[in-house]
């Protein structure tokens, strides 16, 4: 009797055992991570977004919140902003600069040093975090020392608030220091190198952060979808969206004035409206100055062309607007050099193509207007029957490489040759060519 109590007993602590770890795996199943996307210019909407994921990751209780980054940088005011939203937060933030190959450059960085958790894949690099401004020779740094001390005290005191380098903090702004990922290891700007999300999530389990430790090894991976509102907000914020859609509103408020009747002033309206939406109404005011010069030139070269001398002005003062209007300078665009002249290399020469094509095609349209009405010049011309006519019924005839509408008293079959007597309407009288004769009498 005894060995069979105690053969139960063994049996119940066995099944005990097994449900406490049946548990414990159905516990870490539930666990949940969101994963925020940040690719491309840091914008305004980036605030938005940032915030509204924060405030997803605290209603739904996730475990920790990885805020991928592939940026050149963005907008300083921007950046620091997303920062105090990730220090605010008692949601663990992880940064991770992902996927392979990709940067954060400039803001990215400082973002990158201010998570709680800092990674990055293999073959990523962070750094280029001096702050330049793109001139005509070329680039310079911002040397004030208010602008530099300032951003050198924010990444130092965050990388010492995360027990991190703080001289490379520094080196990343004042000496554009650039880090792969193993170097950024070593020199303990990061703690982890990890080639995937669940690879980082194994990684981090079990460290504490902000008063709880995490239990996210095996967590299960909620990617982040913004709103369609703020979806379409962040893809009309990027600069060069944002710009050409001013400066495609601007030309085609030209051609509406030009050439009014088609809608195109209405186009033209409605793109800029969105353009001023997406850049936050932070628009450089000799920019818009120039614009609105450029567009008063051509109108009046079109309303009385002549030598062009106000349609080439007109066209240099918008390319000389469309330049300044790109986000360049600092602090509104804080990335590197290189990324600044690809951004207004990418808004210039769309400018350049759009406004001579513009010019194309407003003269063409004057060329049009002047010209003589064709239905006169058409008045003895010969041409070609399409279809038979005659006998009460209208038909096509092919002339001066075009289908006219044509109506003849002559019986006319398919292929026979005519000329045109007169016009009636959009119709053209036609008669039948008796012969070769009177063909090269026509």
């Amino acid at each position: 009797m005894k060995n069979k109590c105690l053969s139960y007993l063994g049996t119940f602590l066995f099944l005990l055992l097994v449900l406490s770890q049946l548990s414990g795996l159905a516990l870490a199943a539930e666990q949940k991570v969101l994963v925020l996307e940040i690719s491309g210019s840091i914008t305004p909407v980036s605030d938005d977004i940032v915030a509204d994921a924060i405030a997803f990751a605290e209603n739904d209780n996730y475990e920790a919140m990885v805020i991928t980054l592939n940026t050149p940088g963005g907008g300083l005011d921007e950046t620091l902003n997303i920062i105090e939203q990730i220090a605010a937060t008692d949601v663990p933030v992880i940064g991770y600069v992902y996927p392979e190959g990709t940067k954060a450059w400039s803001a990215g960085t400082l973002i990158l040093i201010s998570t709680d958790i800092a990674a990055m894949a293999p073959f990523t690099i962070i750094g280029s975090a001096q702050p330049v401004s793109v001139t005509p020779g070329g680039s310079e740094p911002v040397d004030d020392a208010k602008i530099i001390n300032a951003l050198v005290t924010r990444a130092t005191e965050n990388a010492k608030k995360h027990n991190r380098n703080q001289t490379a903090a520094e080196e990343f702004i004042t000496k554009n220091l650039n880090l792969d990922a193993d170097k950024a290891l070593e020199y303990e700007v990061i703690e982890y190198v990890s080639s995937s999300i669940e690879d980082l999530m194994s990684q981090v389990s079990g460290q504490e952060v902000k008063g709880r430790v995490l239990n996210t090894e095996g967590a299960d991976i909620t990617y982040y979808q913004p709103s369609l509102r703020l979806e379409f907000m962040n893809i009309i914020s990027n600069p060069i969206v944002s710009s050409l859609l001013l400066l495609l509103g601007v030309y085609a408020v030209i051609l509406g004035i030009s050439n009014p009747g088609f809608g195109a002033e209405l186009f033209g309206v409605i793109a800029i409206t969105l353009g001023l939406v997406g850049t936050g109404f932070d628009v450089n005011t000799g920019a818009l100055f120039l614009i609105i010069v450029g567009v008063i030139l051509l109108v009046l070269e079109f309303q009385a062309p002549g030598f062009g001398v106000f349609g080439i002005a007109g066209l240099v003062c918008i390319i000389a607007g469309s330049v300044l209007l790109a986000p360049t300078d600092f602090p509104r665009n804080y990335t590197p050099a290189e990324f600044q002249r690809t951004l207004i290399v990418s808004i210039a020469t769309p400018t350049v193509v759009l406004g001579l094509f513009l010019v194309f095609a407003l003269y063409k349209v004057i060329e049009v207007k002047k010209r003589k009405p064709l239905f006169g010049e058409l008045i003895g011309d010969t041409g070609q029957a399409v279809d038979p006519i005659g006998d009460g019924n209208e038909g096509y005839i092919l002339l001066r490489g075009q289908h006219w509408k044509a109506r003849s008293s002559d019986m006319i079959e398919k292929g026979d040759k005519v000329r045109v007597l007169e016009k009636d309407g959009v119709v053209l009288v036609v008669e039948k060519l008796k012969d070769e004769q009177e063909l090269k009498k026509g």
